[in-house]
């Protein structure tokens, strides 16, 4: 008699659920830019979300408690001139995020702890080197003040928003669109995807293409890549008969693939979410209404199908929390705000476990908020594996950290973006000393009008008294 063995896994019994209506965020008019992008970035304080905005681009920014409905007045960040299209949160820093535009550029803004009253408008730094659209961004996982940016005129920016330069310009590589870009775990590999239907792996400092494959998917709709922790590399796509694909491979040989699996048949392209410390992929298409997810193990058929949370509304875009931000206590692996039209939703997965107790085997250490490497030792040669920490008594994000930008070029000299209102004005040529001295002169003039005040009310008294 034969017995089915089934496989063991401790991600086998992960369920979603959304979370009650009074923890969404409500009232927010989600952007119906076309661009394949997740429209939304989540860290342990702030939710982020790009929004439709009349003459320009613009993306809302909500501490994580400022659930319900949000006031239709809500401050906004507002500086591109054309929509936004990706937004991005620094991993080292949680009040810093970036964002890229239809209007070539990329901005680097910081975020107050506290809710501000009028919309932010001045960025910390602009990054200008693109000549067309902006469509994708990225910071480096382990070098402090490292961002990757992606534009339509089909290249790739590596910027160092400390000083505002550019570091590293890989042009002559896609002959394409580029689709989506992602890093490994390290920093020191990128993947991208293209239009000409190659995925390509990218020694950046190198500036050469380490390996590449042509057409891992037949159709021609776009693909996503993404690096797991082994460093193979996962893709989505799609068959020559448009039904959705999903691929492992191994770039060291690129030729057969480790998995392949055909899904479903849906136009939506499939944006991959990766959790490295449990190796789960979660995979939800703009569109669709359910999220699938899959173990990535070394034993065959190596992508393994876990489970599919459905709803009734279809996402239109999706963040994901990394895994500092997550509620230890309550077995959480996996955090999601699914966009809707006029709304965000957070869907939370979950380890059924019965222990109250911190469970070691579903969280391992993970990259924390300090960056292990500086820009400059990146771009010599160096590479680190990220600074990691342990959730065991839960993650508390730190106080908010100024993001200090030492221009060095062309940037100093670019004329203000027009008149400055004098409550976001702080000119970094006034000195301390100066701004004293303002404030001392200011004391003696009320002094003086008080004194005159005084006088005039005295002479009133004697003149009504003398007029009794």
């Amino acid at each position: 008699m034969s017995r089915r063995v089934v496989r063991q896994s401790k991600f086998r019994h992960v369920f979603g659920q959304p979370v009650k209506a009074d923890q969404m965020y409500e009232d927010i008019r989600v952007s119906k830019v076309t661009w394949d992008s997740s429209f939304c970035a989540v860290n342990p304080k702030f939710v982020a979300i790009i929004v439709e905005s009349g003459g320009g681009g613009a993306f809302i920014v909500l501490p994580l408690a400022k659930t319900g409905r949000v006031d239709k007045n809500h401050p906004l960040v507002t500086g591109h001139t054309a929509p936004v299209l990706d937004i991005d949160w620094c991993p080292h820093n949680d009040n810093v995020i970036a964002s890229a535009s239809e209007d070539t550029t990329v901005m680097v803004w910081q975020i107050p702890d506290y809710v501000p009253v009028r919309n932010i408008t001045e960025p910390v730094v602009t990054l200008e080197g693109h000549s067309k659209r902006v469509g994708i961004i990225s910071w480096h996982p382990t070098a402090r003040n490292v961002l990757l940016s992606a534009g339509c005129d089909n290249l790739v920016i590596l910027w160092n928003v400390g000083t505002g330069e550019m570091l590293l310009v890989l042009e002559d590589m896609h002959t394409d669109l580029i689709y989506n870009v992602g890093w490994n775990r390290n920093g020191s590999l990128l993947v991208t995807t293209c239009k000409d239907k190659k995925v390509r792996v990218i020694d950046p400092r190198k500036q050469e293409i380490v390996a590449e494959r042509f057409a891992p998917h037949e159709g021609l709709r776009p693909v996503r890549a993404i690096f797991t922790r082994e460093g193979h590399i996962f893709t989505t796509g799609f068959t020559r008969m448009s039904q959705r694909e999903l691929g492992l491979w191994d770039p060291k040989n690129f030729e057969e693939p480790i998995a392949l699996q055909e899904m479903d048949t849906s136009n939506g392209v499939l944006l991959p979410f990766y959790d490295p410390d449990s190796s789960v992929v979660y995979l939800c298409g703009k569109g669709d209404s359910s999220i699938r997810y899959f173990e990535i193990t070394d034993e065959a058929p190596y992508v393994h199908y876990l489970n599919t949370y459905s709803s009734k509304e279809p996402q239109r875009g999706m963040g994901f929390m990394p895994k500092r931000g997550l509620d230890v206590s309550k077995c959480e692996i996996a955090r999601f705000f699914k966009l809707h039209e006029r709304k965000c939703e957070p869907i939370v997965m979950t380890v059924p476990r019965k222990s109250d107790l911190f469970q070691d085997d579903l969280y391992p250490d993970t990259p924390g908020p300090e960056p292990a490497l500086e820009a400059d030792e990146w771009l010599s040669g160096k590479d680190a594996e990220p600074i990691l920490i342990s959730l065991r008594d839960g993650y508390v994000p730190v106080k908010n950290r100024e993001l200090k930008v030492v221009k060095k070029n062309i940037l100093d000299n670019k004329p203000p973006p027009g008149p400055r209102r004098s409550h976001s004005t702080c000119e970094p040529d006034v000195t301390l000393e100066e701004v004293l001295e303002e404030i001392r002169a200011l004391k003696e003039t009320v002094q003086a009008q008080e004194k005159r005040i005084s006088d005039l009310e005295n002479k009133l008294c004697q003149f009504t008294n003398g007029t009794d």
